[in-house]
């Protein structure tokens, strides 16, 4: 049999001219149509008219994708690839990005044509295999190599003409079958089988055209020699990176007739270890996976056998579909290591809680707490205290040398307000690596990144809230904050004195307090009363008798500080209760700055990355190689 020639095959545009008709003649062109045209004249019948070019029957039919799970994985890594953009960078997600691009080509065009690929290395007989199959001698074979240089096509039916300049392959190396049983086998109506230059060629174009094809034909047969079987470059380049693609994977021991005996079981036996050790499926006892066989291409013993197989996977019509979900896995394989994290990923309740304690302290929500306090016990002394406990605390405030403010004072540590933003951003940065924990790096990295973002003047607005939420009334570091001093500096650099609005803010007074300074005022009197009558005995004035006007002075003496314990034990509680909301205040404004600057934006962050999650999860969720 001889092969059909390059101008009996070429229209011009790509599209084979031969075609079967339907009594079951061979259509091969231009001259048997004017062979049939001469013998409708010689009937008295007219040739028929050439249809016009909008009443011809299109030859492609688009691919439709059945109800399977491919559509919705390609729509979950469409939308896993859109929300990545911003987090992930174009390397990374330029596989998926491909396998996109080539699952939409694919889907555009016939899903009647399965596109097989016949590849090899040099000298394995994969040409007079591809001959074989089509049962014409197609593909050039000989012993100068490489003998294939460029892809050679070959089309059972119409309507592959997308296909093949999908592949690039040029018109005039499409061909067709040669008319014979091969041609007339129903089986293999839709089949394209594509001859590949040596993968292990010398020349780098011929490898670049592999492994371009290979990218995107339907199936592979993987034709390999006794001698050549365990070529690294064949497993480590080829087979081991595409093993999950077992599905749409043909490998054929070919020139058996080389071997004797028992040689070409024994050979097959440690070919299929290898495609084991390569992780390749193989499709044996009914399980899906790779199918391996041995064959002589040049004797033909084993051929038959290859054609049937081939055509049951031709006629399954789901190759394509296979292919694009083993692309998918392979492209989710890859991005595995970003979406995927270790544990739990997020932001617990403890991490929120110790993020709010720390930016407590470092705006010093309890050192206000605790000066709100003292005022409101200062402002208790001043009304239910002695006259001469006052004067006492008027001497101290003064600042002599002594006073117990500036020994306070002197025990302040002078870095702290340098130290308190530093508390600040250490609570950030422990905030953002509890929140990024386990997160791949991406992510962790964004996370991180909004963390920081936000905290970008998170001191300057603490000390802002501080200044207006802060304990009315507190002390400068512990200090007092009497009538006419400045308010007292915050931690951040700021005031957090008794200020609220700018304006000083003093703790209530008790309804009770009026009845108290009565009664101070009285014990007072009584002192001044027993005092100046004995100073009246003493001068002669008035007659002696020292008891009464002691007893009266001592009743004053006593009844002056009676009264300002029993005062000092009451505003013990409310006291107290007056300094925990004012702490409360500061560590409630405190929080909701850091959760609307820090939190939030670490909690959208995690948001994105569970949705981007759920997606990778579709992707994944039904894959055909267990990836």
């Amino acid at each position: 049999m001889t092969a059909v020639t390059d101008e009996d095959q070429d229209n011009g545009d790509g599209t084979p001219k031969a075609d079967r008709r339907a009594d079951g003649r061979w259509d091969d062109g231009l001259i048997a149509r004017r062979a049939a045209a001469g013998e409708a004249r010689e009937a008295g019948e007219t040739a028929p008219r050439a249809p016009a070019e909008d009443e011809a029957e299109p030859q492609v039919e688009a691919y439709v994708p059945s109800g399977g799970p491919l559509p919705p994985r390609l729509d979950a890594l469409r939308e896993l690839v859109g929300l990545s953009r911003a987090r992930l960078d174009r390397d990374t997600l330029a596989e998926a990005g491909r396998v996109l691009d080539e699952a939409a080509a694919r889907q555009r065009l016939s899903s009647r044509h399965t596109v097989i690929a016949v590849a090899g290395a040099t000298g394995s007989g994969k040409s007079t295999l591809f001959n074989a199959l089509a049962g014409a001698p197609i593909s050039d074979t000989g012993l100068r190599r490489p003998t294939t240089s460029q892809p050679i096509a070959c089309s059972w039916t119409d309507g592959a003409a997308g296909l093949l300049d999908r592949l690039a392959v040029p018109g005039r190396l499409r061909r067709r079958p040669h008319p014979g049983p091969a041609a007339f086998d129903e089986a293999l109506q839709g089949l394209v089988l594509v001859d590949l230059p040596d993968h292990d060629s010398a020349a780098t174009e011929h490898r670049d055209q592999v492994d371009r094809v290979l990218a995107l034909v339907d199936a592979v047969i993987w034709v390999v020699d006794p001698e050549k079987y365990a070529d690294a470059a064949l497993h480590e380049r080829y087979l081991r990176p595409l093993a999950g693609h077992a599905e749409v994977t043909f490998v054929v021991l070919n020139q058996t007739d080389r071997l004797p005996g028992e040689a070409a079981d024994l050979v097959l036996d440690d070919l299929r270890r290898l495609l084991d050790e390569d992780g390749i499926a193989l499709g044996e006892h009914g399980e899906p996976g790779a199918t391996v066989m041995s064959l002589s291409a040049l004797t033909g013993d084993g051929v038959p056998e290859l054609r049937e197989m081939v055509g049951r996977f031709v006629q399954d019509r789901t190759a394509a579909t296979r292919r694009l979900s083993a692309d998918i896995d392979a492209a989710a394989a890859r991005l595995r290591p970003v979406y995927v994290a270790e544990g739990r990923p997020g932001l617990g309740e403890r991490a929120r809680e110790e993020f709010t304690d720390r930016l407590a302290e470092a705006v010093g929500a309890a050192a206000a707490g605790q000066a709100a306090e003292r005022e409101w016990r200062r402002n208790a002394g001043r009304a239910c205290g002695t006259p001469w406990l006052r004067l006492w605390r008027w001497y101290e405030n003064r600042g002599l040398p002594g006073s117990l403010d500036r020994m306070g004072q002197a025990l302040t540590p002078p870095e702290e307000e340098l130290t308190a933003r530093q508390r600040v951003e250490q609570a950030v940065r422990i905030v953002a690596d509890d929140a990024a924990d386990g997160l791949p790096g991406p992510w962790a990295q964004a996370v991180r990144e909004a963390a920081f973002n936000g905290a970008k003047g998170l001191p300057e607005a603490l000390d802002e809230l501080a200044v207006k939420a802060g304990a009315p009334g507190a002390s400068k570091r512990g200090g007092g904050t009497e009538a006419g001093q400045p308010a007292a500096a915050s931690p951040l650099g700021g005031t957090i004195g008794g200020t609220l609005g700018g304006r000083p803010a003093k703790p209530p007074r008790p309804k009770w307090w009026p009845a108290a300074v009565l009664a101070q005022v009285s014990m007072t009197l009584l002192q001044i009363f027993g005092g100046l009558w004995l100073v009246g005995q003493i001068i002669g004035v008035l007659e002696p008798g020292l008891v009464t006007p002691a007893l009266i002075m001592l009743a004053g003496v006593v009844g002056g500080p009676l009264v300002e314990w029993s005062c000092a034990a009451a505003i013990r509680g409310p006291a107290r209760r007056y300094g925990q909301d004012a702490e409360r205040r500061l560590r409630e404004a405190a929080a909701g700055c850091g959760r609307a600057r820090v939190l939030d934006p670490v909690a959208a962050e995690l948001v994105r990355y569970r949705e981007v999650r759920e997606r990778y999860v579709t992707v994944t969720e039904f894959s055909t190689t267990g990836r």
